[in-house]
């Protein structure tokens, strides 16, 4: 590995070369026979039964393990991993909900004789990565070794009309490093050759890793024609408006001239939304929304005084759009706050898949649910391209090296991040890759907008424990003194 390490690195610090010889220079790389790779085990999927979802805990089933590089095949391509993210599906893979990801292995193994290679009993995971291509399987014209990429998550095999108007409808569809094997929270990953996209210039390794899998989803379910097809003017109301998903689906809506209704959960989370440039914000925390009055049982008076909150942000307008992914916990409320007309645009369920909603408000409103899941090729490479353009930035807050990922999936799982939490894997630090230094100038503020934030939020933590520590000593201190009066009385 440290062979393609230092190819790699030379490369991108030399701008000297023809693409040809760069591509001939990688492909007389020797590939090693095991790379570390960040795994699940099949024999311990039991591990957490009986623990609730929150006591589950990633770092206790995550694993870096030495594997063997798997083979080759027609359409593929072997990527050195220079960095990579957590998204919320590895928190799903790692604490095996809703369900073990073997079960997905198996079935994909049974498709084909090149398809077993995915069914072993580790499953290698991770849904995004920034490399370098290192190999590139017999009908690969599009992609060469050297090339700079970024992959998207999408796997297909396109054997089926189904699949030809929009691939994610495509019955053999599949998010690669969950549904699949050999992922990109690793030094090394195997992809489909169509995954492949260009690598931001401006961006270093591990900010190009971040906006994959959540910028191409959030996309699709927002400004797509097969999700909300948002268009300028709409009120967007974004749940999560700083995480993950949420702070692409922010952006995007400034971008496009929309105007989002941010929803977070505490002051910190609104100071990003405001830092991003929107103005209409809810603190879900601090306004005291509670939209179940017990495990059974909504509140539609919560809903209401949640659609008179969100009025007296936009004029008297209810939400053309609600960016919906929390799931069983905020569906009711979605539902009742759209306008009539509008559009509940849903991709995920994190609190909780069985959604639970008042239908007179949708039927008779003519209000409309849509399911959106990832994002088609096209949809992704346009979402990457805004990236690469500058218009859409990365929203890393916090990076982790390839040994401490299950610490990254634990901050992720608990809530702890904002934004995306990186990870590297064969990039040995921060910052490197960067090849367009005048455009990385130009945005260098949006850049580190989720870093800086972190950052602060991080010192005013350490100041806030310093202050306690002082009073309490101040109090013990003053306690003595009490103490030794009494006793000289």
């Amino acid at each position: 590995m440290k062979e393609i390490l230092d190819a790699i690195q030379a490369r991108t610090e030399s701008s000297g070369g023809s693409a040809a010889d760069r591509a001939a220079e990688f492909a007389a790389l020797r590939i090693p026979e095991s790379y570390r790779a960040v795994t699940v085990h099949k024999d311990e999927t039991e591990m957490f039964a009986g623990l609730a979802t929150r006591d589950k805990d990633p770092r206790k089933s995550l694993h870096l393990d030495e594997v063997p590089v798997p083979e080759l095949g027609p359409g593929e391509a072997l990527v050195a991993v220079m960095a990579s993210s957590v998204n919320y599906n590895s928190v799903w893979t790692s604490i095996f909900e809703p369900l073990a990801t073997f079960g997905f292995l198996e079935r994909y193994g049974r498709l084909s004789e090149l398809t077993r290679r995915h069914d072993l009993p580790y499953h290698i995971i991770g849904s995004d990565l920034a490399g370098v291509v290192l190999r590139t399987g017999p009908g690969v014209n599009a992609w060469h070794p050297g090339d700079e990429v970024v992959a998207h998550c999408l796997s297909v095999e396109l054997e089926s009309s189904d699949g030809h108007n929009d691939t994610m409808l495509d019955p053999e569809q599949r998010i690669w490093g969950f549904e699949t094997n050999f992922g990109g929270l690793a030094e090394i990953a195997l992809v489909k050759s169509n995954q492949l996209m260009p690598k931001p210039r401006h961006l270093s390794w591990e900010e190009a890793a971040a906006p994959g899998l959540v910028n191409s989803t959030a996309y699709r379910q927002l400004v797509s024609r097969n999700g909300a097809g948002m268009k300028q003017g709409d009120n967007v109301l974004i749940w999560g408006a700083s995480g993950g998903l949420g702070s692409y689906a922010t952006q995007f809506a400034l971008a496009g001239g929309a105007n989002p209704i941010c929803v977070v959960s505490s002051e910190q989370k609104a100071d990003i939304c405001r830092r991003m440039g929107a103005e209409a914000i809810i603190d879900r925390s601090a306004e005291g929304y509670r939209f179940w009055k017990d495990e059974h049982e909504q509140d539609p008076r919560e809903w209401k005084r949640f659609g008179k909150r969100i009025r007296e942000l936009t004029g008297g307008e209810d939400v053309d759009i609600v960016f919906e992914h929390p799931g069983r916990e905020t569906f009711g409320a979605s539902v009742y706050v759209t306008r009539k007309g509008g559009t509940i645009v849903t991709c995920a369920s994190t609190s909780g898949y069985t959604h639970e909603y008042d239908n007179r408000y949708l039927w008779m409103s003519l209000k409309r649910i849509v399911g959106s899941h990832f994002a088609n090729y096209r949809e992704a490479w346009e979402a990457n391209r805004l990236v690469a353009k500058g218009k859409i930035h990365p929203t890393l807050s916090k990076v982790y090296p390839l040994e401490q990922t299950g610490q990254a999936a634990y901050d992720v799982h608990r809530n702890l991040h904002q934004g995306k939490v990186g990870v590297l894997a064969l990039a040995p630090r921060e910052g490197l890759g960067v090849s367009d230094h005048e455009l990385r100038e130009k945005h260098l503020d949006a850049i580190n907008l989720f870093r800086d934030a972190s950052a602060e939020r991080t010192e005013k933590h350490s100041r806030d424990a310093s202050a306690e520590r002082t009073d309490k000593h101040s109090r013990d201190a003053s306690a003595e003194r009490t103490a030794r009066a009494t006793q000289n009385a």
